[in-house]
Formats: C-alpha cells, sequence, structure tokens
C-alpha cells in the first residue's frame, strides 16, 4: 500500500530536496478558506498539510495557535468537519495529508471505525501528541492495516531509550520538537539542534521532520542543512488573526508563504 507521505519524501530525497511541511486550524478562519488555502499551497510549492483539529484543552500549542482553536470552536468546528474537508481536499489534490488532534478525539467510536473514516476521506498520517508511543497499539495497528501512519514525537529533553521506542513505532516521519514548550515563533533555534537531529538518524532510516518555532527563512535554512523538512504553523496562521476578513488573510498567508519558499525551494 503506497502512502503518500513516504511517496512525497522518496521523491525530494531523489531529487536532492528537502519538504516544507504547512500547518492549518481546522474551521479558521472557516472551512471554506482551508480549503483555498490548501489548494494554493500546493500550487506554491508545499509538500505535505497538517490538519490541526481543534481542541479546547491543548498541551503544546502556543497562543497563536490556540487562539486560532478557540475561535474556530466557537464557530462550532468539530472531528468530523476536519475528516469532511479531508475528503474535499482529497478530490481536488493528491498532496499528502495528516491529521492532528489530540487523543480524546480519535478514541470515538472506535479505532477501527476511525481507521475506515481517516482512510476514506484520503488522509496519510495521523499526529496524536498525548498518545504515548508505548501504549499506542491499539489506534496505531488499525490505522496501519489501513495504510495510516501514526508520526510520533520527540524533543530536545528524549533519552536514548525513548528515541529507540519512537523510532521503532513512527510511520511516515518522526516529528523533532525543536525547543521544549509550546508552539509559536522564536527568534533563534536551539543550538544543539544539529545534534540531536544526527542521534535520532542514528536510530532510524524515517525522515526528520523539525517544528515548533519556524518563521524565517534562516531558520528554514538551517533546518534543511540538517533534517528532512520543516514544519511551519505559526507563522502562516497569524495573518489571519491580524486581518479584518478571511481574504485578506489569506492573501497576506499566501504572502509570507511565498517569501519563505521563493528563497529556499530552488
Amino acid at each position: 500500500m503506497n502512502n503518500r507521505i513516504d511517496i512525497k519524501f522518496k521523491h525530494l530525497k531523489e531529487r536532492g530536496k528537502k519538504a516544507f511541511i504547512a500547518y492549518l486550524t481546522v474551521g479558521f478562519p472557516d472551512i471554506e478558506t482551508n480549503l483555498k488555502l490548501v489548494l494554493e499551497m500546493e500550487k506554491r510549492g508545499v509538500d505535505l498539510v497538517e490538519l490541526g483539529i481543534p481542541f479546547s484543552d491543548p498541551i503544546a500549542d502556543g497562543p497563536t495557535i490556540q487562539a486560532s482553536s478557540q475561535a474556530s470552536l466557537a464557530r462550532g468546528t468539530t472531528p468530523a468537519d476536519a475528516l469532511r474537508l479531508a475528503a474535499v481536499i482529497r478530490k481536488h489534490s493528491s498532496i499528502p495529508m495528516v491529521l492532528m488532534g489530540y487523543l480524546n478525539p480519535f478514541l470515538h467510536p472506535n479505532p477501527g471505525s476511525l481507521a475506515k473514516n481517516l482512510a476514506r476521506a484520503g488522509v496519510d498520517g495521523v499526529i496524536i501528541p498525548d498518545l504515548p508511543p508505548e501504549s499506542s497499539d491499539s489506534i496505531r495497528k488499525p490505522l496501519r492495516e489501513k495504510g495510516i501512519h501514526t508520526i510520533f514525537l520527540l524533543a530536545p529533553t528524549s533519552r536514548p531509550d525513548r528515541i529507540k521506542l519512537v523510532a521503532r513505532k513512527s510511520g511516515g516521519f518522526i516529528y523533532y520538537v525543536s525547543h521544549t514548550g509550546v508552539t509559536g515563533a522564536r527568534k533563534k533555534l536551539s543550538g544543539e539542534l544539529t545534534a540531536r537531529i544526527r542521534e535520532i538518524k542514528k536510530n532510524t532510516d524515517l525522515p526528520v521532520a523539525v517544528g515548533f518555532g519556524i518563521s524565517t527563512s534562516n531558520q528554514l535554512r538551517r533546518v534543511w542543512n540538517i533534517a528532512d523538512g520543516a514544519i511551519v504553523g505559526s507563522a502562516l496562521i497569524k495573518p489571519f488573526l491580524e486581518e479584518a476578513t478571511p481574504d485578506r488573510g489569506l492573501a497576506k498567508c499566501l504572502a509570507v508563504l511565498d517569501s519563505l519558499l521563493k528563497e529556499n525551494k530552488t
């Protein structure tokens, strides 16, 4: 079963390229704008998208993504809306899609039904930050049977045994959190980033993508020099918080995206 994430990273590696992974919050500013944004992202060179399910009590989201989630929840967005959005995107696009959300919404009605629904919607992977890899098999195995990857996170505090466990359990790629704390733009990335990525790569052949705090061309370039992909979220969501209308937010978001891709995806 060919997974779009695997195919994308394989093609990028063959061309000596690295992945640009974009995060958006489902339902913010609205579902229609989400669809427009993903289709425009693909045209402009985004390699993979994360569709974030808004959640009322996040453990890793910084203020920008929290604000987008609260606005989305206030509009009545549900996990079912995320699946519907994914299904519509898949009708128009072959871009790899990862659904990112917290464990509680993924438990209903059951993992088997979840796997079927995700596969039907064309989802390629899931990221569940509060799902411990050591007790993930009840969810991970039904997803794997449908060709869907479960992507786990590592952090600067991850010990060698944790790195080995995540390397065994992950599919698609490993998500490395560039700093402790929550998401959000940072002026500087950790000075230990290179050493940590090298340590992870000693334990796996999976691609490693770096997220949390990446918002500038210089940061992207540094990540791409050492890892297989960079994940950008807050920098693309912030324009929608700053502008008065979804259309103006979309235009500003795409301008930010173009400025990042223009300098680095050559």
